[in-house]
């Protein structure tokens, strides 16, 4: 057997340790949510469940109380759509035009301007959290779905300008000044030209911005009403809700239901992220 070989099977040992580690957990949640109650009891943690069980999972969609609630995850869940999806594509618009403006059409203190707003990825949202509630409720925003999207969209907006100005910044200029040559303006170059070049990092900007944001715990427990609570909110009320038997298959089909869309963000466009992070890493 030769080094090459020893070295890839010792390659392929490590990665599957790792995904061994990694895997774990969601196969635990999986198969606990799988389980009825005698099964959990009775059996050990990595046991296989007997049947395929869903009751568990149509407890914490819709009757599992969360508190004095017993709505399950569904309002929470919905609340989460309502508001991951306008902030995500707001938030990625206005970063593609902060990173558009300022890689291409700089101006005097520009880069003055771009190294505050990199603040604002380096600065912990826990410092933001008093001044934003003084916001919201000057806005009249408070405890509201609408409220949580301009959070998150300023949140956000730092990271996003990030990404799309360091892109931009490897497009050759000549294609911007022929444009400008042959009588197009600001808009026109943005969308007739840049756009066009912009679908890998534009991939990463979304599914960056759909994980931050639905996975978000801290604006939306801090942030949000009695009606406009997210998903991970609700999640938390319904495991910390207490009760004279635990129903851990229930907490489990809860935290499944929880992750289930940014899991399958990345199942189904984890290509695109990847190509999306080394798009312009060489240029030849």
């Amino acid at each position: 057997m030769t080094a090459k070989t020893l070295s890839r099977i010792a390659v392929y040992a490590i990665l599957l340790v790792a995904a061994f580690f990694f895997l774990a957990p969601l196969y635990v949640m999986l198969a606990t949510s799988f389980k009825d109650a005698d099964q959990i009891r009775a059996g050990n943690l990595l046991s296989l469940p007997t049947s395929l069980n869903f009751e568990s999972w149509q407890l914490a969609w819709s009757t599992a109380c969360t508190g004095v609630d017993c709505r399950g995850l569904k309002p929470y869940f919905w609340n989460s759509v309502t508001m991951a999806v306008p902030a995500v594509l707001i938030s990625t618009a206005w970063g593609a035009i902060n990173g558009y403006v300022l890689s291409m059409w700089k101006f005097k203190g520009s880069e003055v301007l771009f190294g505050f707003m990199l603040f604002g990825v380096f600065m912990p949202f826990q410092v933001v959290l008093l001044p934003m509630s003084q916001v919201l409720g000057f806005l009249g925003l408070s405890s509201s779905v609408g409220g949580l999207i301009l959070v998150h969209c300023l949140a956000g907006l730092a990271g996003t300008t990030l990404f799309f100005r360091n892109y931009y910044t490897a497009i050759p200029r000549e294609l911007v000044n022929a444009a400008r040559m042959d009588g197009a303006g600001f808009w026109r170059i943005f969308w007739r030209i840049v756009i066009p070049m912009s679908t890998p990092i534009l991939m990463v900007t979304l599914i960056w911005q759909f994980t931050n944001i639905w996975n978000d715990f801290l604006f939306g427990v801090a942030f949000s009403g009695a009606d406009s609570k997210p998903i991970t909110v609700g999640l938390n009320n319904m495991a910390n809700t207490s009760s004279s038997v635990k129903s851990y298959n229930v907490d489990m089909a809860a935290a499944v239901i929880a992750g289930l869309p940014t899991m399958l963000v990345y199942v189904l466009a984890g290509q695109y992220f990847v190509k999306g992070l080394t798009a312009g890493a060489v240029k030849g």
